[in-house]
């Protein structure tokens, strides 16, 4: 069970109503995400089977370092901490690679669905 914060007495109701307003639009975004995330690694996996039947290495220093760069540009674009949506990327591309490696190696289900 979630803990939720101590809201203080002399909060007004407009005031909460409104924090209750912009954590639902987070919530939503938050859901959002999962599922662009879960589609995004649909077609990892897809890439990861491709590289395992034509014996391609499961990392692409090239393509990683081109991917980092787009979306350090965008982030900047978009008004967001371009190191920020570094990190971001290099977890999702470190995650990527090691679903690649178990895919080439057999220790992984490519059925996500």
């Amino acid at each position: 069970m979630a803990v939720h914060e101590e809201l203080p007495a002399d909060a007004g109701q407009d005031a909460i109503d409104q924090l209750h307003s912009i954590r639902e639009s987070i919530d939503n975004i938050d859901a959002a995400l999962i599922h662009m995330l879960a589609e995004r690694f649909k077609f990892t996996q897809q890439v990861g089977r491709l590289k395992a039947v034509h014996g391609l290495p499961p990392a692409d220093p090239g393509r990683e370092l081109e991917q980092i760069d787009r979306l350090r540009a965008l982030a900047v674009e978009a008004h967001l901490d371009p190191m920020f949506a570094e990190k971001f990327l290099n977890f999702v591309i470190a995650e990527v690679i090691h679903h690649h490696v178990q895919i080439a190696t057999g220790t992984i289900s490519t059925d996500l669905s």
